[in-house]
């Protein structure tokens, strides 16, 4: 789950709305071939307007009192790459692969809303550099994975959505953390559209003001904290369905490449680290273990399809990512309920996980997010 996004239309008006603390740019020059941004409050300044073609590296500093988020956006939205929680006083170096054409670089602090943008021009053909084979293979690959998470989250959601409009309350319970799993494991795809994750995985303090709650953290709290299921879940239900056929339909449409799968598993360890580690994600179920497992299936499926090409980059690299995915999947083993089985789903409950053990998932989730940072620029060296 990440901050809102606003839509097209919407972000627009809230462009005209903080047109006094616009995005500036600085004619001074980076470091190297680098773009700095610079993160603020209500700024984001950058060192370069215009890039050529092909990788490009932002060297982010977060100057602000808030947690900032990074983008590169196409004109409509569209994720190319981002970098969330950049703490205050904090630096990222975020790389991307981008064509010939316009972009915006964002700096959202507090990561919401339109945030405060800058324009970028990439220059040139528009033509992919010459690359290893085996990076378009990964790319398809992934790509094809991405796709058969959403054609098998369908059917999954369309279970959940069954029980909540029979009423069912313990059948919908159950069938709540498995409809989320494919979600979870392409959680950086399925955000880069912009507008369908706050319709569907957003949490109460994640709204925006005037924002309905929809999705499945507003039928888990009925679920679970509310205990019902009246005509307002069904229809809310209704139109999870909908939304979720919405994504689904576009996955096809995603940029990816090589860093953005990178870059897309290092997000999905943020992802546990700001929200499964912490209990925040699944509040009312405590179902937050199974969202756990997800989010690093998926960034251990990303990192497999980019390691032959990383392994020959960097051999250390891999090396030590192999052995801090395994140290972590042993860790989560031990939390199923039958430990034996590891094609299961059922994780105890989070509320049973005390403070003792959610530092120690927490250090397992560091110890492999630090070396997987580095995933990106290990495979277009």
């Amino acid at each position: 789950m990440r901050a809102v996004r606003l839509s097209v239309a919407a972000a627009v008006t809230a462009a005209a709305l903080t047109s006094v603390t616009a995005c500036t740019a600085k004619s001074d020059a980076a470091d190297g071939d680098a773009i700095r941004v610079t993160a603020a409050d209500s700024s984001c300044e950058t060192s370069a307007g215009s890039v050529p073609a092909g990788q490009v590296t932002l060297k982010i500093e977060n100057k602000g009192s808030k947690a900032t988020e990074v983008e590169i956006l196409f004109p409509d939205d569209r994720i190319v790459s981002e970098k969330e929680n950049i703490g205050p006083g904090t630096k990222y170096t975020l790389t991307a692969e981008v064509k010939a054409g316009s972009y915006e670089i964002a700096c959202r602090p507090g990561m919401k809303g339109h945030g405060v943008r800058q324009k970028l021009t990439v220059t040139g053909s528009g033509a992919s550099a010459a690359r290893d084979p085996r990076l378009d293979k990964a790319v398809a690959a992934y790509r094809q994975y991405a796709q058969d998470q959403a054609d098998e989250t369908l059917p999954r959601v369309e279970t959940f959505v069954q029980a909540v409009k029979a009423g069912d309350l313990d059948a919908a319970r159950k069938a709540y953390a498995p409809s989320r799993l494919g979600w979870e494991r392409t959680e950086p795809v399925a955000e880069s559209f912009g507008d369908i994750d706050p319709k569907v995985d957003v949490r109460a303090d994640g709204l925006e003001q005037g924002q309905k709650w929809t999705g499945w953290h507003r039928l888990e709290k009925a679920l679970w904290q509310d205990k019902k299921i009246g005509a307002e879940e069904k229809a809310l239900a209704d139109q999870l369905v909908t939304d979720l056929k919405d994504w689904q339909k576009r996955v096809g449409t995603a940029e990816i490449t090589p860093t953005s799968m990178a870059n897309g598993a290092k997000e999905l360890l943020d992802e546990v680290a700001t929200g499964k580690v912490t209990g925040e994600e699944d509040r009312y179920s405590h179902t937050d273990l199974v969202d756990f497992k997800g989010n690093v299936e998926g960034a251990q499926k990303a990192y497999e399809l980019l390691k032959p090409v990383a392994a020959k980059n960097d051999p250390a690299l891999t090396k030590e990512l192999d052995k801090q995915f395994t140290a972590l999947d042993t860790l989560l083993d031990t939390y199923r309920t039958d430990p034996a089985d590891k094609t299961s789903y059922d994780f105890v409950s989070y509320d049973k996980v005390g403070q003792d053990r959610r530092k120690e998932l927490s250090d397992a989730v560091n110890a492999l997010a630090e070396p997987l940072s580095r995933l990106a620029a290990a495979v277009v060296k």
